[in-house]
């Protein structure tokens, strides 16, 4: 029987570095199984025996994503009576979050979101207030649900690979008998550049760019890198919500961070404070963003990201 049990969503064909960090914060908790939703394809069934899991549950129905989350948190919760675990690991993503909360009606778990760190004993370290203070918190009930931030940890593999053995768990036959069913899905458009929260490098625009991306972009394309942007970006409907870095939107932690026309407050800054180097671009030598930058510009970004492209694109040549 499993301790903890890690939700995995429509991996597709390789899993995805946030539930790589899953699965390394689940191995330190004790025996790993996972509930996986979707495809099981053989480079992630892979993944899963090299980073530790022992099982692989899987749900009898196949259309849980033709519903919105109740059905997916009813067939989780069979799955934590399927392996016994009492422990479990979902992604910190809005989904997530109301996936855990369900979950937690339905185990009586405590469920405790936003984690950055669990110790061996199960207490759940929070990132709160934008990153102003970390607290810790530890559920007394049988259960506990984790929400899990992004780009916490480092993922590593186990030191001895395991051979999961796959488990079918029969979802409730009234699991989606009363639950809103998706009528219909519009794609979205592939930009061709790396996940955002998994991303080695960011280039990020805000409020300084009045409307205008392309030189962000432009950047973000030499560089092979993701474009993320503020709140105040977001909002104003230059660039898509799922674009937006800080402490209402993505967590994020590359090598290298670029912000260009943000003035680094404290909502953009729980977002992506733990990258390893920062580069800030702003004309406003008294932006807050320079306090954490590792490197400052104070220049007219739309001089400044044009010729870094330029230079870039010279060198890479």
């Amino acid at each position: 029987m499993a301790n903890v049990l890690v939700f995995i969503d429509n991996p597709g064909q390789a899993l995805k570095k946030s539930s790589l960090e899953l699965l390394t914060i689940a191995r330190s908790l004790g025996e790993t199984a996972v509930a996986l939703n979707g495809e099981l394809h053989d480079g992630v069934a892979a993944a899963l025996g090299a980073h530790g899991a022992v099982a692989v549950y899987r749900p009898s129905a196949q259309d849980l994503d033709d519903y919105l989350v109740a059905p997916k948190a009813a067939y989780l919760a069979e799955a934590v009576n399927a392996s016994g675990a009492t422990t479990v690991l979902v992604e910190n993503s809005p989904e997530g979050k109301e996936i855990a909360a369900r979950l937690g009606v339905r185990l009586g778990a405590g469920v405790i979101t936003d984690v950055v760190a669990v110790d061996a004993d199960g207490t759940a370290h929070k990132s709160v207030l934008a990153g102003s203070y970390n607290t810790a918190a530890k559920a007394t009930t049988p259960h506990t649900v984790l929400t899990v931030k992004a780009n916490s940890v480092t993922p590593e593999p186990a030191a001895a690979p395991s051979v999961p053995e796959t488990v079918t768990v029969d979802v409730p036959a009234d699991a989606t008998a009363s639950a809103a069913r998706i009528t219909a899905r519009e794609p979205k458009a592939a930009s061709g550049r790396p996940d955002l929260t998994d991303a080695r490098i960011v280039v990020a625009g805000g409020r300084g760019l009045d409307g205008d991306f392309g030189p962000v972009e432009e950047l973000a394309d030499a560089l092979g890198a993701a474009v993320g942007a503020s709140r105040a970006a977001t909002d104003a409907g230059w660039i898509s919500h799922d674009a937006q870095v800080g402490q209402t939107g993505k967590t994020v932690s590359p090598q290298l961070y670029i912000s260009a026309g943000i003035s680094g407050a404290i909502q953009q800054k729980a977002g992506m404070q733990t990258a390893k180097v920062i580069v800030a671009v702003n004309k406003d030598a008294e932006s807050p963003v320079f306090e954490i930058a590792d490197f400052g510009i104070v220049g007219d970004l739309f001089q400044v990201l044009p010729q870094a492209t330029e230079e870039i694109k010279k060198r890479k040549g």
